[in-house]
């Protein structure tokens, strides 16, 4: 065995004794974890009567319901993970990685003693603002739209967006907190929260990460545990997912990786990282887990873009064509913006779905005042078949890969 190899058998996928048998007493006395988030602190942004909770549908999970129930939950199963044109249905698309998310942070959160439906929502929640063709997607948009206004796109930003302002959903402020503040991209050994209370709060936010770009968004932290926990879970659910997607992928074998687990380390990272994140969090009002485990996340995923996001996934496959094509596309729908083209996809699509969207609350689609953010709503809303299909059309002169089953398959069958 190597040294690494040695050091991640040494890690352990039991809670310790101790642990486990204060869990047991501590529920047997019905003890509640001060920390966690309650029902009754869900805040809104508008009081109404049909967003008021029951003893059957408390106030989070009736922000559940309202995610599910979103037209942008279900072009999820269409938006790229990693891998965007590879023929085979068990490679992972963007919503299996949201309910492995919800997965993980609720088994966390239930040892913990939080609000599970809380850690449900965000994590249900916290990918809607995605772009078709994953982070190179969000790349390929946000490149264009800071070249034109100076502004910043983010993909967690843009969840808020969507929930609080696209869908006029009126979740509440935890919810939309935890999907701000999720970004995977930024790991910490140590969760401690912002305290974030307020809207106007969340607003400002909101606003220094579309103006000031990194600056702010590496320096967002949650206001609750329950975001802590789905923030550290996003990580753990796509680190050894998406290596087991690339070894299916044949992009890589199976003994690339440095720890010589191939596609297992999924489960090993499963294990061992949840009972790490419970061990060292349990009745503390922050989130942590230790050096060990820091580290090996932190190691991992530098071999994961090292051998998988900056060698395989969209990154490797037609970058070329669909940057251009982002380009294109936002140049044309911006087009038809100015001159109020009615006929336009944009207006067919995507203001009129909108628009009928808000009325039933009593609110309006003001694409008018700012056409550049219309332009983003709207592409950051395909998903990827929508978006090649459509440029496709517009632009024949593109060619992008064509996703196939049969010839694929024959031909590997001959080799």
């Amino acid at each position: 065995m190597t040294a690494l190899s040695d050091r991640l058998e040494a890690m352990t996928d039991r809670l310790s004794d101790e642990l486990a048998a204060r869990i047991a007493r501590d529920r047997e006395q019905g003890w509640v974890n001060p920390y966690r988030t309650d029902d009754g602190a869900a805040c809104r942004r508008y009081e109404r009567t049909g967003d008021e909770p029951s003893i059957w549908r408390p106030a989070f999970v009736r922000d559940v319901e309202k995610i599910l129930h979103l037209p942008a939950y279900n072009r999820y199963n269409g938006k790229t993970q990693v891998f965007s044109f590879r023929s085979n249905d068990d490679l992972s698309r963007r919503g299996l990685h949201v309910q492995l998310v919800a997965r993980i942070a609720r088994d966390i959160g239930y040892a913990l003693g939080l609000n599970c439906d809380l850690i449900e929502a965000i994590a249900l929640g916290h990918d809607l603002g995605h772009t078709p063709f994953g982070h190179a997607g969000e790349r390929f948009l946000h490149e264009i739209l800071h070249a034109r206004t100076g502004r910043y796109f983010f993909h967690n930003v843009h969840s808020v967006r969507v929930m609080d302002e696209l869908y006029g959903r009126n979740l509440s402020l935890q919810t939309l907190d935890g999907a701000l503040t999720h970004n995977g991209e930024y790991e910490q050994r140590v969760f401690e929260l912002s305290g974030l209370s307020t809207f106007e709060e969340l607003d400002v936010c909101v606003d220094a990460c579309i103006s000031t770009g990194e600056h702010a968004v590496g320096h967002l932290r949650p206001a609750t545990l329950e975001g802590c926990v789905v923030r550290i879970s996003d990580i753990i659910a796509y680190v050894g997912r998406d290596r087991q997607d690339a070894i299916e992928a044949g992009l890589l074998e199976p003994d690339a990786f440095e720890d010589g687990m191939g596609g297992r380390y999924n489960s090993w990272i499963l294990s061992r990282a949840s009972v790490d994140i419970i061990e060292h969090s349990y009745g503390k009002n922050r989130i942590e887990m230790s050096e060990e485990l820091f580290s090996e996340i932190r190691r991992a995923k530098a071999e994961n873009y090292e051998k998988i996001y900056r060698a395989g996934g969209v990154e490797g496959e037609r970058a070329d064509v669909l940057s251009h094509a982002f380009s294109l596309m936002y140049e044309h729908f911006l087009g038809d913006l100015k001159a109020g083209d009615e006929s336009s996809y944009i207006f067919r699509h995507h203001i009129a779905r909108i628009t009928a969207q808000l009325e039933h609350y009593g609110k309006v689609y003001a694409w008018e005042e700012d056409l550049d953010r219309t332009v983003v709503d709207y592409i950051a809303s395909m998903s990827d078949g929508y978006f090649t299909e459509l440029a496709s059309t517009l632009f024949p002169e593109l060619h992008f890969p064509k996703r196939t089953y049969i010839n694929e398959r024959s031909a590997a069958a001959r080799n």
